[in-house]
């Protein structure tokens, strides 16, 4: 029944987006891992589409905040508002209370503004005066950012990146895709078209099933190893202790796309560079990249064979 879910997502996403499949998957892996998901691109790639298409392929409240410079915090979390006749303030919602939020080039906001999803992001919540309220589950981030533009930019702060459970590019389509995009899109609005094949209740559903997919001992052996070497290299600040948290729930995840309820090493190196690579710090004139640096660690770090479907 999990794997029917997720394929009818799947593929009534496909009816929009073209050739993103594998972005698809960490999309809905980030989402069934309970995760949110930063995707960084240049413009006209499709990010926007492709969140609203994931979107409208669930019953979910579906809100998008456009980030600006001027964007002030209670535009994202809502604000109380003194109403005359009642005579007291009523708290009106910001668009965070959705089960699915697209923050849209959410580096254009100041860090004062950024910093307003953290606790949302981090605890499925929101303080506005003094008052705590609880983001109908299940919440689901979708950041955009522009890597190429920085004029009008605030880099998003290491404390704001780590809430992130996958980073994400979507790249270019190649040319035959590019050519199906034409004749899909010239008479029809495929986004328009398309409706919820999945409900809130199937994606709760789903999220609770991810915890339960097993990981091998040996496997969190290996889990732990690789985010215990990205501390040991002189040019990064290593990966936090919610990144190996966040390599376990990714590797479950993208196990349940696999139709798998246990975790093989595979789904481990599949995650590893969008969960890990953005959560280090690069030291000024290091000369290897963030990719390149996971990618060696993976390649270095030696697995055990094992049986991994076996549980304790």
């Amino acid at each position: 029944m999990t794997s029917n879910i997720l394929q009818r997502i799947k593929e009534n996403v496909e009816k929009v987006i073209i050739g993103k499949k594998e972005v698809t998957d960490l999309l809905l892996t980030a989402l069934v891992a309970g995760g949110h998901a930063l995707m960084e691109d240049v413009p006209g790639t499709g990010k926007t589409q492709l969140a609203k298409a994931l979107a409208k392929s669930m019953d979910f409240v579906f809100r998008r905040i456009q980030f600006t410079p001027d964007l002030l915090p209670s535009d994202v979390t809502g604000l109380s508002v003194y109403h005359k006749e009642q005579g007291e303030f009523i708290f009106r919602e910001g668009p965070v209370f959705a089960n699915l939020l697209l923050a849209d080039e959410i580096n254009r906001a100041t860090p004062r503004t950024q910093s307003s999803l953290l606790e949302c992001m981090g605890e499925g919540q929101v303080t506005v005066d003094g008052t705590t309220r609880v983001l109908e589950p299940p919440f689901f981030v979708i950041a955009t950012q522009n890597p190429v533009e920085t004029l009008g930019c605030f880099p998003l702060p290491e404390a704001q990146m780590d809430r992130f459970l996958l980073k994400i590019s979507m790249g270019n389509l190649e040319k035959e895709q590019e050519r199906q995009m034409l004749d899909r899109y010239i008479h029809a609005k495929p986004l328009e078209e398309i409706g919820a094949v999945a409900s809130i209740e199937e994606i709760r559903m789903l999220q609770e099933q991810c915890q339960a997919v097993y990981v091998n001992p040996d496997l969190r052996d290996y889990m732990v190893n690789l985010v215990q070497a990205t501390r040991q290299g002189e040019q990064v600040t290593g990966v936090s202790p919610r990144g190996t948290l966040a390599l376990l729930r990714a590797s479950q995840g993208w196990a349940m796309l696999a139709g798998r309820d246990f975790v093989v090493p595979e789904d481990i190196k599949k995650v590893a560079v969008p969960v890990l690579a953005h959560r280090l710090l690069a030291v000024y004139g290091s000369e290897k990249s963030n990719v390149e640096i996971i990618r060696g660690l993976l390649q270095s770090i030696s697995l055990p064979t094992e049986d991994w479907s076996r549980h304790d």
